[in-house]
């Protein structure tokens, strides 16, 4: 029998928290979305249509990269304060290489890293 494997997502639309809950520690890796303040400042003076369509494109490309990483994983819960985690969600249970990955969603504030792994840990070992 394998050990479940476990992973909290603390996330915003510009940055993703990756936390794998271990026995020994649980360390914060970071994903960042390439559509950043600037360029959307950027793509803005330009273009608005230019500045959705590169944010959606980049936005994409953010929920595919950790897509990628929550495949790995048996059980994940996504957290956080803004609604990019039920967006992400959504993508993932239309396809079905995550159907059988339980993901949970829950709303949270910004938390410190701290925090962050103490809300991880509650939430698996409940």
């Amino acid at each position: 029998m394998k050990t479940a494997k476990y992973l909290g997502i603390w996330m915003d639309h510009s940055k993703a928290h990756i936390m794998e809950l271990a026995a020994d520690a649980m360390e914060t890796r970071i994903i960042e979305s390439a559509f950043t303040h600037e360029v959307k400042e950027e793509t803005l003076s330009k273009n608005e249509n230019l500045m959705h369509n590169k944010e959606q494109h980049q936005q994409a490309a953010y929920y595919k990269q950790l897509g990628e990483v929550i495949k790995k994983y048996d059980e994940v819960v996504l957290f956080g304060p803004t609604e990019a985690k039920n967006e992400l969600f959504n993508l993932l249970k239309a396809d079905h290489l995550f159907e059988n990955i339980k993901i949970d969603i829950k709303q949270t504030g910004k938390l410190t890293e701290h925090q962050e792994h103490a809300f991880v840990k509650e939430h698996f070992t409940k």
